[in-house]
């Protein structure tokens, strides 16, 4: 419990910062606008394109590995875009920002630390494989229904082409991709690069933290609980329960059934805020399943950590 609260806490009181910044005045809503305009279309880019570009792409690339982890983030944006037509009443495009909310886990900024904490720096290469497909797989299910259902009743084709051309045009989804054809060029960035690229990444994960504290303060979850509460439970019980279930059938090792565990198990991560913000819906419920969900985290994640071997 200690060290899952060494962990997540930080990451709590950075968010808190920017909710307490914006609730005294000490910023504005546009100045908030500001950073996060910053941090989605450049710092966290750039993060994305670093990461790939540096990743051994050979590791462990195990298809039921794959298949344990994302047949569980499938169900839960299924199940989160259904709850909320079904039993809250939202219209279809609020339903797929929240169906997104409950199919993007905190990967990186929860998962990462968390399992190095409880398995060691040498239980992450099953967790590297995840990441590596993360946003890739997420963004495409995201965008792809969200263009589908603003283009309804227009032809298929139509449709998905413009999903993919939503889906290019996307700063994430554009750092992921270069960074796969740097990878894969087998290219060094020239020394300059990447000491300014490193200074990108360092102020990614805070800035977006702390703007995401300001969006807080006004998507505050007033009349959205029933909603928030549905979608973390999602992320924090239904994703993990399934990818459990599976990585057992598959008979992962130890190692791969630790890691698929815990990602899938982390509160919906920061890009679940960033992609109801690209298509201004269900934002607040977005935001506060965020903040909320890390919050559970410090007592979920013990629990899940107490039922793996």
């Amino acid at each position: 419990m200690q060290a899952l609260a060494d962990v997540i806490l930080p990451v709590f009181l950075v968010i808190g910062f920017g909710y307490i910044a914006r609730a005294r005045n000490l910023i504005s809503d546009a100045q908030v606008d500001g950073v996060v305009l910053f941090t989605q279309n450049f710092a966290i880019p750039c993060l994305l394109f670093v990461a790939i570009a540096r990743l051994d792409l050979g590791q462990e690339f195990d298809w039921r590995l794959l298949m344990a982890f994302y047949t569980g983030a499938i169900i839960s944006f299924t199940l989160g875009f259904a709850g909320a037509r079904l039993l809250f009443r939202r219209d279809w495009e609020d339903c797929t920002a929240i169906g997104f909310v409950a199919l993007f886990s905190n990967s990186v900024l929860l998962g990462l630390p968390l399992t190095e904490r409880a398995y060691g720096p040498d239980a992450l290469a099953a967790n590297y494989a995840i990441i590596a497909l993360h946003s890739p797989i997420c963004y495409a299910i995201g965008i792809t229904t969200m263009e589908l259902i603003r283009n309804r009743g227009g032809r298929l084709r139509d449709s998905l082409g413009k999903a993919l051309v939503a889906m290019f045009r996307n700063a994430l989804v554009i750092g992921i991709g270069l960074g796969f054809a740097f990878n894969l060029s087998g290219l060094q960035l020239p020394g300059v690069m990447d000491q300014a690229l490193d200074m990108m990444v360092r102020a990614a994960l805070p800035a977006a933290l702390f703007s995401l504290g300001g969006v807080l303060w006004r998507y505050r979850p007033e009349g959205d609980l029933r909603t928030i509460t549905y979608v973390v439970a999602l992320s924090l019980f239904i994703h993990p329960a399934i990818t459990y279930g599976l990585a057992r059938a598959f008979d992962l090792s130890t190692e791969a059934l630790r890691s698929a565990t815990l990602t899938a198990a982390m509160a919906p991560g920061v890009n679940a805020y960033v992609f109801a913000n690209m298509y201004g819906r269900a934002k607040r419920v977005a935001a506060s399943s965020v903040l909320i969900g890390t919050a559970g985290v410090i007592l979920t994640g013990w629990v899940w950590l107490q039922i793996l071997p």
